[in-house]
């Protein structure tokens, strides 16, 4: 590693005549100087002191250092670095992904006439921007006096633009903020400009439109402070205020849009959009406070630590996820708590029908239990076994949701976003004990839902593979499968982690089903299959109409269901790929396997402890396939829902004390009269 220059041998080399990327070199040299190690701001700042100390006592090199900031200015457009930096140059969400990605991994050139792309060099480290604030205004009015510019001394190009209106000119920096001024308002005006938000602003936003206007505004600006750069004239105060409030209307027009994506499907794009629009109205604030303000270095300085941590975030993956998925996460898990709400069981009637409709989900898998090892009877490719397992997988869930029943491992992504909006309402009276008495209805439905499925699987199972010995003289699978099967589900073996991650496919089919509908609402699709003149024609317009009130109902639903049976068959094909071994575990899946394995040994596999094993294994899939699930769909929830200051130890007193005094009512329904309470409750 190159030891660091000290700040003698800087000023040694300082070179206002050398070319271009060997004078950037030399200011990513000096402020890697003043940075340091990174692990004191007071030092940062007594190192900017001492530069400054030393150059009023070389007068030679100060002059230097004063013609080479004078062809820096020549030479380097700051305008784009005021405007833009920081900003996508990108209207899509995706594009902008990959424009991230391309700014972290690609280095880049100081041999370059672009401020930002050099300022993204210089001030590079989160770190500049907290010791720029730190610096005192007397330092600063140093620095201001050290780089003091004149327009006179700049070629044609840095202040060419700016009308000569006798002796009182502005300054080049002004200037600049001037255009940067002119360049950001002109972005705003495009965004607001464009038919995805202009269609959805609200009917007042439209007629007054705010937008029209700013361009008119910003030009009174300027005309007023080129009157007299010098002095705060009140025409220029009051030309300031108009586009301070003009910006405002802009911003309020641009927030209706948000209504409009609350009632008809989130847009990422569109929530991108919105996020930039906004961040350049502030961007446009601070250059007013840099060009008015009684204190402009100390606006300037602050404006160049905004530069450093916008930066940084603009180069952050993680940030552009976070802060534009936040509105699709929350109509995700809002969509999703309004299907959970259908899989909690209050009632005995519910629990009875939950028992019911699960039961039916059970003997739809013993069938699907068979299609799997037919599958696997045909020796076929890791992707073609993969496809044709999760195309089996997938018909089937859809058939248990055509058929009105249902898969016990499906509920808890939904069921946890249900869970976590009622934590919002935790603060009135009762509601802890409301909130357990849900929690003991959840736990008793999730109960009910996996005995009726693993109730019917078994005997279904045993029941098809006995048929085909009575038919064909062969079992469902031979005895070499079936040992093969007490191999894979033990739970000596890696159940446990396979199990965990079904649980993640779960509730990544839970997004899915959320994101669908989400898109399906945003296109407005059940209008276009009701209306479209290609569909009535086709189907009819009765046919039509049921065809879309179908689709709007169910369209999450088959999401959900399509995606987790392809992931369920895929992702182990997927995985054998890059040589992760990895596979799934789904509780009555497994449970099916099993039984078809017992019936393919006979009645001594129940005195042998690989069958007692796996049964072991089947209660560990259970309970992680279900509790991993409903980790990850409540934490987005919780997110989503902006839940926090939640009092957990009271909460966990509540289910405590709910164990030891009703036990029962987290497997059983209560009777009528504890049946109407915890109605009342929850």
């Amino acid at each position: 590693m190159a030891t660091r220059p000290d700040l003698s041998e800087l000023l040694d080399a300082l070179d206002p005549r050398a070319d271009l990327a060997h004078r950037h070199l030399w200011l990513i040299d000096l402020l890697g100087w003043v940075r340091g190690n990174r692990d004191s701001v007071p030092g940062a700042v007594a190192r900017v002191c001492l530069l400054l100390d030393t150059l009023q006592q070389r007068p030679e090199t100060r002059a230097k250092l004063q013609a080479w900031w004078q062809k820096l200015l020549v030479t380097v457009d700051a305008t784009s670095l005021l405007a833009d930096y920081g900003f996508s140059s990108r209207s899509a969400f995706a594009s902008e992904l990959g424009e991230r990605l391309h700014l972290k991994w690609l280095p880049g050139t100081p041999e370059t006439a672009d401020a930002a792309s050099l300022f993204s060099l210089v001030l590079c480290q989160p770190f500049d921007a907290r010791w720029l604030t730190a610096l005192d205004d007397a330092t600063l009015a140093r620095l201001a006096e050290l780089l003091q510019a004149d327009c006179a001394h700049m070629t044609d190009g840095i202040c060419a633009w700016v009308p000569q209106i006798g002796p009182s000119q502005v300054t080049p920096w002004q200037a600049t903020l001037l255009e940067a001024l002119t360049l950001c308002t002109g972005q705003i005006r495009s965004t607001g400009f464009s038919p995805e938000l202009r269609l959805r602003m609200s009917t007042p936003a439209r007629e007054t439109a705010p937008f029209h206007a700013l361009d008119s505004d910003v030009i009174a600006l300027q005309a007023a402070f080129l009157i007299d750069p010098t002095l705060p004239s009140p025409a220029r105060q009051a030309a300031m205020q108009q586009v301070l409030n003009r910006l405002e209307a802009c911003r309020h027009a641009a927030a209706s849009v948000y209504t409009h994506l609350d009632s008809n499907g989130i847009s990422v794009n569109l929530v991108f959009q919105l996020r930039q629009l906004r961040s350049r109205v502030l961007r446009v604030r601070t250059l007013l406070d840099c060009l008015m303000s009684e204190h402009p270095h100390r606006h300037t300085t602050e404006l160049f630590a905004h530069l450093v941590q916008v930066g940084h975030e603009r180069r952050s993956v993680r940030a552009l996820i976070a802060a534009n998925s936040s509105m699709l996460a929350a109509k995700v898990a809002e969509r999703s708590s309004e299907t959970g709400e259908h899989y909690i069981t209050r009632t005995r009637a519910e629990y009875m029908r939950m028992l019911r409709d699960a039961a039916g989900g059970g003997a739809v898998m013993s069938v699907t239990t068979l299609i799997k090892f037919l599958i696997l009877s045909m020796s076929l490719s890791a992707f073609w076994g993969g496809f044709y397992a999760g195309l089996n997988y997938a018909l089937s869930f859809v058939l248990i949701q055509l058929l009105h029943w249902t898969v016990a491992t499906k509920q808890p992504a939904m069921t946890a976003p249900a869970m976590a909006a009622k934590l919002k309402e935790l603060g009135a009276p009762g509601a802890v004990e409301g909130f357990v008495d849900e929690v003991a209805h959840l736990v008793r439905s999730q109960v009910a839902a996996i005995f009726g499925n693993l109730a019917l699987v078994a005997p279904a199972v045993l029941l098809i593979s006995t048929g085909l010995w009575l038919a064909f003289g062969t079992p469902m699978i031979d005895a070499k499968v079936a040992e093969h099967v007490l191999q894979d589900l033990t739970l000596l073996g890696p159940t446990a982690l396979f199990a965990a991650l079904t649980g993640v496919l779960l509730f990544a089919s839970s997004i899915m089903a959320g994101w669908t509908e989400n898109w399906f609402v945003l296109h407005r699709l059940d209008s276009a299959i009701r209306y479209n003149p290609r569909f009535t024609g086709a189907l009819g317009h009765a046919r039509a109409d049921r065809w879309a009130s179908f689709m709007r109902h169910n369209i999450s639903g088959l999401a959900a269901n399509v995606s987790l049976g392809m992931m369920l068959g895929l992702v182990p094909a997927f995985a054998a790929f890059f040589g992760l071994g990895l596979e799934v575990r789904h509780v009555t899946l497994s449970t099916g396997q099993l039984a078809a394995a017992a019936a393919s040994l006979g009645p001594d596999i129940f005195y042998s402890s690989p069958f007692w094993w796996c049964v072991a294994g089947i209660a560990i899939t259970g309970a992680l396939n279900v509790g991993v699930s409903f980790y990850f769909a409540f934490m987005l929830a919780l997110r989503a829902h902006n839940v926090s200051g939640v009092d957990r130890s009271r909460i966990y007193q509540t289910i405590r004390h709910r164990i030891r005094t009703r036990l029962a009512s987290f497997f059983w329904p209560p009777r009528a009269a504890e049946q109407a309470k915890d109605v009342t409750h929850g």
